[in-house]
């Protein structure tokens, strides 16, 4: 006996047996938060103790947003000012502004308002079907606040799977300006040690660029991750080629993320590691970059594309990962296909989390996202639509969203 079952639903399982790895008239079944069945309608002979009419709809795996800065306070909408005014992001940065701003807020925020805060910035997200996120530290550059981000991000795991990461590594703060290695220093003796002994971090990331830490700044960073256990990701040639891709692949990274300026040495590093491309369109978008990372590169390569909103005050205040979709098709040239895997099976391998989250199998978590369109490719064509009519955690529809459906009386709805 199943717990639930999704009948009458269309099924984009992101499997490869098709495009999409589409089921037109589908049954989806779970038992104990895990998928117990899924197939075609024709051979559901199965019972459940709740069965669910999706009345058509279109059912994906829940959304996976893994790149996101979500936990902080304050805004930077007076540097997107200046950009407009044609001051760059490194000018920007170099004269106090940027992430050290954002620290500055961050710092004199309390862990309850602070939660409060991530707690209402979240909701678009789960209201357009995302059911796991990665939440980065960075804003706090001192010990008490990097903690209390990780501690804020942790709390926010009643919503959805939280993948928390530590990014000490963000940036130089002012206390320690013109000493570089004595703050990676501090990060890697007594920041990341705390972070993991309190169980706050799933992974360690690091910004590798001219304007944050050179190569053998982040490499320390690393070789203390993997001493403390933890997997590693990098943001990686966003602004130059550093060789970020191949110094992620090196370490075994997760994923490199933003790559538009990574090279065929770094490409072909992660492609033998199967360490992951995280394009993040609305920073390039935000910042009006030129420099396209090298997506038919990476295809050629077969190097697995993933796709993330960077949500950040500073380069991306992005909070709809449907737009994202969009943007990287219209902006990097995506197929509608490629968009939706880098959001689910991609992403979830983003954040480790292959072997449980991103593709509808038996097996796997019962994340879904339940959607009111006539084809998948919808998802990523209506900029600024949200068809999301239903988001299934582990099995169960969180009680907003059941309320919301109530409320909404759409026949569609499941």
């Amino acid at each position: 006996m199943h717990d639930a079952a999704w009948i009458n639903a269309k099924l984009a399982t992101m499997g490869t047996a098709s495009p999409y790895g589409a089921v037109p008239d589908g049954v989806l079944a779970s038992k104990d938060g895990l998928i117990s069945w899924v197939g075609p309608r024709s051979e559901w002979r199965g019972k459940a103790r709740e069965e669910h009419d999706a009345r058509g709809a279109w059912v994906t795996p829940g959304l996976i947003d893994c790149h996101t800065h979500l936990v902080y306070a304050g805004n930077r909408a007076h540097e997107f000012e200046l950009r407009l005014k044609g001051a760059s992001y490194e000018e920007i940065a170099r004269a106090g502004g940027g992430i050290v701003s954002t620290v500055k807020a961050t710092r004199a925020t309390s862990e309850t308002e602070l939660l409060r805060i991530s707690q209402k910035r979240l909701q678009p997200w789960l209201d357009e079907g995302v059911t796991a996120v990665e939440i980065k530290s960075g804003y706090g550059l001192d010990r008490d606040t990097e903690l209390r981000m990780l501690r804020v991000a942790r709390r926010l795991k009643d919503k959805l799977t939280v993948k928390a990461t530590f990014l000490g590594a963000h940036a130089l703060p002012p206390e320690y300006a013109g000493r570089a290695d004595d703050y990676i220093d501090f990060v890697c003796d007594e920041v990341l040690p705390a972070a993991a002994k309190e169980g706050l971090a799933d992974a360690v990331d690091a910004f590798c660029e001219r304007i944050a830490f050179n190569v053998s700044q982040t490499e320390k960073v690393f070789r203390k991750a993997k001493a403390l256990k933890l997997a590693v990701k990098l943001h990686a040639d966003q602004l130059s080629d550093s060789g970020g891709a191949a110094l992620a692949a090196r370490y075994g990274a997760l994923s490199a993320d933003h790559v538009e300026y990574a090279n065929e040495f770094g490409v072909e590093a992660m492609r033998r590691e199967g360490t992951v491309a995280v394009l993040l369109p609305g920073a390039f978008y935000f910042l009006r970059e030129t420099k396209l990372p090298p997506v038919e590169l990476l295809r050629k390569k077969g190097v697995a594309i993933a796709l993330a909103t960077d949500h950040n005050p500073g380069t991306s205040p992005v909070s709809s990962p449907l737009a994202i979709l969009n943007m990287a098709c219209t902006l990097f040239r995506l197929t509608p296909e490629e968009a939706l895997a880098g959001m689910t099976k991609h992403a979830a391998r983003a954040l480790g989390l292959q072997a449980s989250h991103g593709t509808l199998e038996a097996g796997k978590s019962a994340d879904l996202a339940l959607w009111d369109i006539a084809a998948p490719a919808e998802l990523a064509y209506a900029l600024g639509a949200n068809p999301c009519v239903g988001r299934v955690l582990g099995g169960r529809i969180p009680r907003a969203g059941r309320e919301a459906a109530d409320a909404a009386a759409s026949p569609r709805l499941p």
